[in-house]
């Protein structure tokens, strides 16, 4: 008869030591490569979705209000002295001055009336044609002008 191994004075030995290797041990090679597509998608994913995040946390102009054209037309002593988000549409060129700026006059999203902005020479660097959309900074000074702080291609 034989008997059960027995440990050495002072060794710890694992009750699984006696236990055959399992067939669970192994790796399922079919696998590996869906996980890692997998991965990949998910990792491709984030990196989009934070970019757009970044991009739109980034945009200063995300927190001001749209260009109130009805209360402008009605009274623009109200707004003076406010700055809005204009979505704007180019529509005409009104002409131009060195050193002073350029007047345009553009439609904005969801209202009918054209408004005329004044874009300051700082920004001659934009060239406009008729269609293109502009997100810009609008401020209307005394005597109703509207200025274009900042201005963007959209």
């Amino acid at each position: 008869m034989s008997q059960p191994h027995e440990p050495a004075a002072g060794r710890v030995v694992s009750p699984f030591s006696d236990a055959e290797n399992s067939p669970r041990g192994r790796r399922r090679r079919g696998k590996s490569p869906i996980w890692i597509f997998v991965g990949l998608f998910v990792l491709l994913g984030l990196g989009v979705g934070a970019f757009f995040l970044t991009h739109y946390l980034n945009d200063p102009l995300r927190t001001l209000e749209p260009f109130p054209v009805g209360k402008y037309l009605e009274n623009y002593k109200a707004v003076v002295g406010s700055r809005f988000r204009g979505d704007l549409q180019v529509e005409n060129d009104l002409g131009w001055k060195e050193g002073v700026g350029r007047v345009m006059v553009f439609s904005l999203k969801n209202d009918p009336h054209p408004i005329v902005v004044m874009i300051p020479a700082d920004l001659a660097s934009l060239y406009f044609i008729k269609g293109q959309n502009y997100v810009a900074e609008l401020g209307v000074k005394e005597g109703g002008l509207i200025y274009a702080y900042s201005c963007r291609k959209n």
